[in-house]
């Protein structure tokens, strides 16, 4: 897959607790796979680390999105990964979003969370052909 430069400049990334558990990470500085991203970005609502949980998600999803809109400018002869709507849903809105994805989807749990993001923003946001002539929405996958 075309992410592994994209994998290795988000390093750093440790793993977590699994999907299925009920509560959110001790640590939410971690989102080593599609699991532990998942419940970063949608974790129970009686976790006293929920917001911070939620932070740590949208900020993961923002970088990773930025860093696809830099691999992928306007007039580069590389077509973008994925192509979102105009206008872009909000970073809550895509959170929320991949972790129901991830859930749907528990074969992957186990893929480094960034290729798990992109296999889910190629999934819900595909470029047709008249689309990979846009520049995807500033920002990346979210706002």
């Amino acid at each position: 897959m075309r992410t592994i430069y994209l994998a290795a400049a988000l390093a750093g990334l440790a793993g977590a607790p699994a999907l299925a558990q009920s509560s959110a990470p001790s640590s939410v500085s971690q989102a080593g796979t599609v699991a532990d991203l998942a419940i970063l970005c949608d974790p129970p609502a009686d976790s006293p680390r929920r917001l911070e949980a939620i932070a740590y998600c949208q900020g993961y999803l923002t970088a990773a999105g930025q860093y696809h809109t830099a691999l992928h400018p306007a007039g580069s002869s590389r077509p973008p990964l994925f192509c979102l709507p105009n206008p872009p849903p909000t970073v809550a809105q895509s959170g929320l979003a991949f972790a129901a994805w991830a859930r749907q989807n528990p074969q992957y749990n186990s893929e480094p969370a960034v290729e798990g993001l992109l296999r889910w923003a190629q999934a819900t946001y595909p470029c047709s052909s008249t689309t990979t002539q846009q520049r995807p929405a500033r920002g990346g996958t979210a706002r």
